[in-house]
């Protein structure tokens, strides 16, 4: 009798504790459909996080490929498990993925275009993820912003910090010029990752003046600008790797005035220290188009 008054009360006590635990859900979450479950919404009852996502590129509702049109599960897997119980871990745990399965979730989407060379890059190579460099749930993906774009880069690229503070630089620091003007991070047939099949090409994107053609041509001009020029920073005029006359004198012989030592007098040497140094007289270093003299045509001047 006693047994049977016991269990007669534990009852209600049961029926109360679960009327309380619905109370306290937070609303609407009792009555989440599959395709609300799908599309990501029920997720953000717990991931309190997750909405952001929604707020940046993957959030666009005209592009009918967006995870926002179909949902969390388009990255992360079917959620059916973990929904029914917490414990369940989600098919795709990005926290214990490698760099290689990563990158196969995104590039189900994220092929071709600017991507096309990805397969075989340097960054492939060397195990970085898509989520090394992108922050997928955030309103704003600092790589995508030119002003906080450096600072991603620079993580790895610590050696490139310094440069882009010296005197002679791009303007990187305003954010007028990012580090995607003039490398593709996902891969390129140039060198060092640039956007166009080699330097000159990449450079020309925004130097056209130094295109050309020119009746005649400055060979190592021709060649890579980056001989004379190191594009991230130096401490020299234009940013020259070295100053005039040494950079110069590192590829023409010594002969004439090109290997006297400088003077400061009125000789023909005295213009190598002066001022722009060699510039004085041959102006027109990238090439020429100084049909006139041929002496004037040979050696660069106007």
């Amino acid at each position: 009798m006693k047994q049977y008054m016991e269990m007669s009360v534990a009852a209600p006590r049961a029926a109360l504790l679960a009327l309380l635990v619905i109370l306290c859900l937070p609303a609407g979450v009792l009555a989440q459909t599959p395709e609300e479950i799908s599309s990501g919404k029920f997720c953000a009852n717990c991931h309190t996080s997750a909405h952001l996502i929604w707020a940046g590129k993957h959030g666009t509702k005209a592009d009918s490929r967006a995870p926002v049109s179909v949902g969390c599960m388009m990255c992360h897997g079917d959620p059916a498990e973990h929904v029914k119980s917490p414990a369940n871990p989600m098919p795709r745990r990005f926290s214990k993925m490698t760099s290689a399965e990563k990158n196969e979730v995104c590039l189900t989407c994220h092929q071709g275009r600017t991507r096309i060379h990805w397969q075989g890059s340097k960054h492939e190579r060397n195990d970085v993820s898509c989520s090394s460099c992108h922050q997928l749930h955030a309103a704003s993906d600092p790589v995508r912003d030119k002003l906080t774009q450096t600072d991603v880069c620079f993580a790895c690229h610590k050696e490139i910090r310094p440069l882009i503070n010296r005197p002679s630089r791009h303007p990187i620091r305003e954010g007028m010029v990012s580090c995607s003007d003039c490398h593709n991070a996902h891969g390129s047939v140039g060198p060092s990752m640039v956007i166009r099949d080699n330097v000159n090409d990449t450079c020309y994107t925004c130097h056209m003046e130094k295109r050309g053609p020119f009746i005649r041509t400055h060979q190592p001009v021709q060649e890579d600008c980056s001989i004379c020029h190191n594009p991230h920073g130096t401490t020299n005029p234009n940013l020259l790797k070295i100053r005039q006359p040494f950079l110069c004198q590192s590829c023409h012989e010594p002969t004439s005035h090109r290997g006297n030592i400088a003077s400061l007098t009125g000789s023909s040497t005295g213009a190598n220290t002066l001022a722009r140094g060699c510039l004085n007289c041959h102006t027109s270093i990238h090439g020429t188009n100084n049909p006139t003299d041929l002496n004037n045509e040979r050696t660069f001047r106007r």
